[in-house]
């Protein structure tokens, strides 16, 4: 067996805690070689959990780490663009957690920033991994047969699931300064799209649209591409967003709703004059909760639903392998910066009719 490759992560929060340090260390083709953060608790709590020497405060001496193979980008989203660029000029492989950016207007530049042969940056969409979603790939009809796409986020938010399942480590030594910091350039980035005098619904609406609506709108266009407008898009109190998207002969309803009931209603159904296609998701903060895809046909004198799953694997594993497959081997990586691109645009696009209502 070839060595492990030496990771190091930028970002020890909730989904660095819950997801991808279990998954890394469980995992003997890696190492977690290098951790940063800007909780110095947290780092001596995550660095003894997993054995780490090198930890740092500043993610500037793990990105100029030479002895690292890939970085890890698990940080708060109005970091990313920064990060981003620095992780890229070092050399090193490159996973972000999505969004990529929170806007297109930091992504595109970073698009024409030198990268050494083969280094691989990867936006992470999980749900694009799931084997749920993979077999509706495979099994999709032909586009021009599609009647309808429903694609929906009817959710509890994470500490819900969190609270009863795993323990995180929440510090309590982070600047009350630099999280005020952090919020104030999150809203300047998100008003720099949708204008300094937009609602605070419509704004938050938007920010809805960069966290959990990224993983659906990038999961709709890997299944039938990118669509040709945004026909409706409105949101209530911020939290209640729809969009009707126009794919020509067809439409594609999305609606999200964060709520306090608890359940995680998430999925796609794609409908046919004859089949009608249905797989879900369950809320990633549990692991290993299962998705199936169902599959109901019907003729003139009969109906048959053929069922895909139940389903196990974590679409995080999943999505790890192909970072590494595409890291190792060359395979094409389909959750690019240029792919996350095309999400960032209709973010704008659905947020332009939020502030026209």
């Amino acid at each position: 067996m070839s060595a492990p490759i030496k990771v190091g992560l930028i970002g020890l929060g909730e989904v660095a805690q819950l997801m991808h340090l279990p998954l890394l260390a469980d995992d003997p083709r890696f190492s977690i070689a290098a951790i940063s953060d800007v909780s110095s608790s947290l780092l001596e709590h995550v660095g003894n959990r997993y054995g780490v020497a090198t930890r740092s405060l500043d993610a500037n001496s793990l990105l100029t780490n030479s002895s690292l193979d890939a970085v890890f980008i698990l940080t708060p989203d109005h970091l990313h663009a920064e990060l981003l660029e620095q992780a890229i000029r070092s050399g090193k492989h490159v996973f972000i957690e999505k969004p990529a950016c929170l806007t297109a207007a930091q992504l595109e530049p970073i698009l024409s920033v030198p990268r050494r042969p083969g280094q691989v940056v990867f936006v992470g969409y999980m749900r694009r991994f799931s084997r749920a979603f993979l077999a509706l790939k495979e099994r999709l009809p032909p586009l021009e047969t599609i009647r309808h796409v429903r694609i929906r986020d009817i959710i509890r938010e994470a500490p819900f699931f969190v609270a009863q399942t795993r323990n995180v480590f929440k510090p309590k030594d982070v600047s009350p300064d630099l999280i005020a910091e952090g919020r104030a350039r999150t809203q300047a980035m998100l008003r720099s799209v949708m204008g300094e005098d937009c609602p605070p619904d419509a704004l938050r609406a938007y920010q809805v649209l960069t966290g959990l609506s990224s993983h659906s709108f990038s999961a709709m266009r890997d299944l039938l591409g990118s669509p040709k407008a945004v026909r409706h898009a409105t949101q209530h109190n911020g939290e209640t967003v729809i969009a009707l998207f126009d794919y020509g002969h067809f439409t594609a309803l999305y609606e999200a709703v964060i709520d306090d009931v608890s359940r995680f209603d998430a999925g796609i159904e794609v409908l046919t004059q004859t089949q009608h296609f249905k797989m879900n998701y369950d809320t990633p903060y549990i692991r290993n909760l299962p998705t199936r895809l169902e599959i109901t046909t019907s003729s003139v004198t009969e109906t048959g639903t053929e069922i895909i799953g139940p389903i196990y694997e974590d679409p995080f594993r999943i999505e790890l392998n192909a970072f590494l497959d595409s890291m190792v081997n060359g395979t094409p990586n389909k959750t690019s910066l240029e792919d996350s691109l095309e999400d960032l645009k209709l973010f704008a696009e659905v947020g332009r009719q939020f502030r026209a209502q």
